[in-house]
């Protein structure tokens, strides 16, 4: 199982970026999806959340600025980050979970400078 989380980079204040997350040798379709995040000398927290169903949920702080979507033909969860807050620097993870089963991303780095 691999996951390949692609989409970060430096960006300013107000911006937006869109992370993408690639799942291979996984029934990616039954698998719920999560981004989570760490930032330096914090620790990882959940961002946002699919399900197999496509509901989704997400941590107070990026409500009505970041939207988790899947691709399910493509294999693919993405999150669209929008009016990035320097707050947001972090290493961003993906991370597919179906009962006890858990599979991690590589992670991606996102910089938001003010």
């Amino acid at each position: 199982v691999q996951l390949q989380a692609s989409g970060g980079g430096l960006v300013q204040a107000g911006g937006s970026l869109r992370l993408s997350c690639a799942a291979s040798r996984i029934n990616f379709s039954i698998y719920t999806m999560h981004w989570r995040r760490q930032a330096p000398g914090k620790q990882r927290e959940l961002v946002a959340t699919i399900t197999r169903a496509g509901s989704t949920d997400y941590t107070n702080s990026v409500k009505g600025r970041f939207t988790i979507s899947r691709d399910n033909a493509k294999n693919t969860v993405y999150l669209q980050m929008n009016s990035l807050k320097p707050d947001d620097t972090a290493v961003y993870y993906c991370h597919a979970e179906l009962f006890r089963s858990n599979y991690w991303g590589q992670g991606t780095l996102v910089t938001v400078s003010s």
